[in-house]
C-alpha cells in the first residue's frame, strides 16, 4: 500500500506538472472560435496548424520574422554554453588541484555572486556595457550570462575534478604526456558528464532571459525570442493561439537538447556529488 501510495502520488505530480505544457501544445493546434469559446475543450475539435503558419511566414515587426528572432536566441544560447564551458572547466580545475592564496576567498564569492538578485546588476551592468561599447549588441547578453553562469558552473565542476583522481594524471605524466595531453586525454573525458550538466544550466539561462535582452539590445532585429514573445501581446487583445504556437517552439530547442544529453546528466549530478 505504501508503494501504491507513493506511485500514486508521484503520478499525481507529474500530471500537475505536464497539464501546462499539454494545454499550451493543445491550444496552439485550436482555431480562434475554440480557443475563445465559452466551454473550452482540453482535444482540439478541429486541430489546425494555422497559428504556426502564421508566426513562422508572417514578420513579427516590419522585416523580421520569428525565425530571425529565433536565430539570434540559438547564437546567444550556445555561445554561452560553450565559453561557460570552457571557463568553468579551466577554473574548476585550478581550484580543485592548486592551492594558491585566497583560494577558500575565491569559492567563497562564487556562492554569494548567486545571492545577488539579477534586478540589482541591471544598471551596473548597463553601464558597463555602454562603457565597452558593446551596448545594441549580441556579444553584451553573451557576457552577461556567461557570467551568471559561470559561478554555479565552476562550484559543480569543482567535484567532478575533485574525484578525479591524481594517480592518473601523474602516470599520463610518467607515460611522458604534456600536461596539456593529460587535461585533454585524461581530465576532461572523465569530467564531461559534469560539462554536460552545467551546460543544462548554461542554456536554460541564456535561452529564457528577458531583462537583460530588452535592456542591453535597441534594434528591434536583434533581439532574442523571449523579447518577441512579447509582440503578441496587445493593449486592447492577445493572439493566444500565436502565443501558445510560439511557446511550443520556443520550448522545443530546451527539450531537445536536454533529451540528448539527459544520459550523461543524470550520471554527471550523481559523480559529481561526493568525492573519491
Amino acid at each position: 500500500m505504501k508503494k501504491i501510495a507513493l506511485n500514486g502520488a508521484g503520478l499525481l505530480v507529474a500530471l500537475f506538472a505536464a497539464f501546462p505544457v499539454y494545454w499550451m501544445v493543445a491550444t496552439s493546434l485550436k482555431p480562434n472560435r475554440e480557443i475563445f469559446s465559452a466551454t473550452p475543450r482540453p482535444v482540439p475539435a478541429a486541430p489546425t496548424l494555422e497559428h504556426y503558419r502564421e508566426i513562422l511566414t508572417g514578420n513579427l515587426i516590419p522585416g523580421v520574422t520569428f525565425v530571425d528572432f529565433f536565430l539570434n536566441s540559438v547564437l546567444v544560447a550556445v555561445a554561452t554554453v560553450l565559453l561557460s564551458g570552457f571557463v568553468a572547466l579551466l577554473a574548476a580545475t585550478a581550484v580543485a588541484r592548486f592551492r594558491f592564496r585566497l583560494r577558500t576567498t575565491f569559492l567563497i564569492l562564487l556562492l554569494v555572486v548567486q545571492m545577488i538578485p539579477l534586478e540589482a546588476l541591471v544598471i551596473p551592468l548597463f553601464l558597463m556595457i555602454q562603457r565597452l561599447g558593446l551596448y545594441n549588441q549580441l556579444p553584451s547578453l553573451i557576457l552577461t550570462y556567461l557570467g551568471f553562469s559561470l559561478p554555479f558552473a565552476v562550484w559543480m565542476l569543482r567535484g567532478f575534478v575533485a574525484a578525479v583522481p591524481k594517480e592518473l594524471e601523474e602516470a599520463a605524466a610518467i607515460d611522458g604526456a604534456s600536461r596539456a595531453q593529460t587535461f585533454r586525454k585524461v581530465l576532461f573525458p572523465l569530467v564531461a558528464p559534469g560539462l554536460v550538466a552545467t551546460s543544462i544550466f548554461s542554456f536554460i539561462t541564456a535561452w529564457n532571459e528577458l531583462i537583460f535582452a530588452l535592456t542591453f539590445i535597441n534594434d528591434q532585429d536583434r533581439y532574442t525570442l523571449p523579447v518577441a514573445m512579447t509582440f503578441f501581446f496587445g493593449r486592447d487583445d492577445t493572439a493566444w493561439g500565436s502565443v501558445m504556437a510560439a511557446s511550443t517552439l520556443f520550448t522545443l530547442p530546451v527539450i531537445v537538447f536536454f533529451l540528448l544529453v539527459q544520459r550523461r546528466m543524470v550520471s554527471g549530478l550523481v559523480a559529481g556529488a561526493v568525492k573519491g
